[in-house]
């Protein structure tokens, strides 16, 4: 056993790995092995931080996870102890997935902490997906009745690979109104929209290949590609999206095959490129063979006038590759996304599509079908986006009424996201994710989105998830969060190590 008052530590202050995360994986270590014994006291915040010299903020915040996780109880007055139950929770890390393994300690740290937004009675504004209140479960019902008294069996067999026929069609006439002119020929149902970006990467890229994206750029395309073994390499953003200088500099030098982007309400950032970059981005591509994967699926999520027409729709040498789906603006448990491709990808995506599970289930796509071709999915959008900009205000209203001086954030045009700077002077959106947790309240912490660090004072809301008073009152929460946290920090800064 140790002496837990005189509990030593060695600190990585070089390494990936945040600070807080290390103490959390040692003490852990420790009290499962037995060396600190249930009941042992731990030193105080202030004193581990002096003697280690780091931030208390981050002894502050290893000791609340651990506290979460059961491993440690504090008691007013007293301190905080090992705890005395018998069992403790299985450390996350025995949780991981392979794929997990080949991602940046900070990264997987970050999402290990992330758990903490499930415990109930949180209101949560970190998950990429629209509110359930927005599902048409009516209509989907009558739906599916219909096809069945219909089509029976035959809607619950086996769908061509490429989608049933009908569904194409109308994917087709859906994003003829986006400006995309397209044949149901170039049309490819998947499960998803992140079926359909995995399958492009698989298609196009080779294990050790580079994917070229923004940074900050959507989680789900990082994840995909640690698990296909490719390479992510991240260009800067301005205020119009991907900077045009950097990507020509880097397809001189390196020639890659393949870029992901989100041309329209990007995420996290929900920036939208104008219509002057995306015709210089087309050019660039056709000059140095380089595919474009386009992720439209918050193109219709406009609040005012209209968004710039997608790339695609701009395509004239056949060099953008367009994916999209009806997940995030309506039925995320229905899994129907689409590619539109020309016929030099098109064969080769349909393979992999029969590789990965032969056919997208038929009852969902003639669900789907049914309420494109009866204008449940158009009014239903129509009056989602109503809803959206109504959340959108009472977010920003919240915003500039809680969040502390010196944050900075764009008003939103369009999409689910505000993405916000935090003052520099204060905690970053790690260190304030555990306070705000018991608050009871979360959001996506920026650097999941870097591809190779930043975003350490960023935070992603999705403000679609909750409803005004929620809004309001989850703001509020986050606000006072980072007052009392930021109360410590300027205390930390201005008191001498002993």
């Amino acid at each position: 056993m140790v002496d837990a008052q005189n509990l030593s530590l060695t600190i990585e202050r070089e390494g990936e790995e945040p600070i807080y995360r290390q103490l959390i994986r040692m003490i852990r270590a420790r009290i499962d092995s037995g060396t600190l014994s249930a009941g042992a006291r731990l030193p105080a915040s202030r004193q581990l931080a002096e003697r280690l010299e780091i931030s208390r903020i981050s002894v502050v915040n290893a000791y609340a996870e651990l506290r979460a996780e059961g491993y440690l109880s504090a008691h007013a007055g007293r301190g905080t102890f090992v705890a005395k139950g018998e069992s403790k929770p299985a450390p996350v890390s025995a949780m991981h997935t392979d794929a997990d393994e080949n991602r940046p300690g900070q990264d997987r740290s970050v999402r290990e902490m992330m758990r903490l937004a499930r415990k109930p009675g949180i209101i949560n504004f970190s998950h990429g997906t629209p509110p359930k209140e927005f599902i048409p479960v009516g209509a989907l019902r009558d739906a599916i009745n219909a096809i069945l008294e219909r089509d029976g069996a035959d809607a619950l067999t086996y769908e061509a690979t490429e989608g049933y026929g009908p569904l194409r069609a109308s994917v087709r006439d859906y994003v003829s109104s986006w400006g995309i002119d397209c044949a149901p020929s170039q049309v490819l149902i998947t499960g998803g929209t992140q079926q359909a970006l995995d399958m492009v990467i698989q298609s196009i890229l080779s294990e050790g290949d580079t994917l070229l994206t923004s940074t900050p750029t959507y989680l789900g395309v990082l994840d995909i590609a640690r698990t296909r073994r490719v390479q992510v390499h991240g260009l800067p953003m301005d205020e119009d999206g991907i900077r045009l200088d950097t990507l020509e500099s880097y397809l001189i030098d390196h020639r890659p095959k393949l870029m992901y982007i989100t041309p329209t309400f990007q995420n996290p950032t929900g920036t939208v490129m104008p219509i002057h970059r995306r015709r210089q981005l087309l050019r660039l591509a056709a000059d140095y063979n380089l595919t474009i994967l386009e992720d439209g699926v918050y193109q219709e999520f406009q609040f005012e006038g209209a968004p710039p027409l997608p790339l695609k729709a701009l395509d004239e040498q056949g060099v953008v590759i367009f994916a999209s789906g009806f997940t995030k603006i309506l039925l995320p448990g229905m899994r129907i996304g689409f590619l539109i491709s020309d016929r030099r990808h098109y064969e080769r995506l349909a393979r992999v599509k029969a590789s990965a599970d032969i056919s997208t289930p038929g009852l969902n796509q003639r669900a789907i079908q049914l309420l494109l071709q009866r204008g449940v999915l158009a009014g239903q959008i129509e009056r989602n986006i109503s809803e959206l900009r109504l959340r959108r205000d009472r977010a920003l209203q919240a915003a500039e009424r809680y969040l502390p001086p010196g944050a900075h954030w764009q008003r939103p045009t369009g999409g689910l996201y505000l993405w916000v700077e935090l003052p520099r002077t204060g905690p970053t959106a790690a260190e304030l994710f555990v306070s705000a947790v018991q608050m009871n309240v979360a959001y996506a912490i920026g650097n999941m989105f870097y591809t190779e660090g930043g975003g350490s004072y960023n935070l992603r809301i999705n403000f679609a998830l909750q409803e005004s008073g929620d809004i309001e009152e989850g703001l509020r929460r986050l606000g006072r969060a980072w007052r009392e946290l930021a109360c410590d920090y300027d205390e930390m800064e201005r008191t001498p190590l002993l």
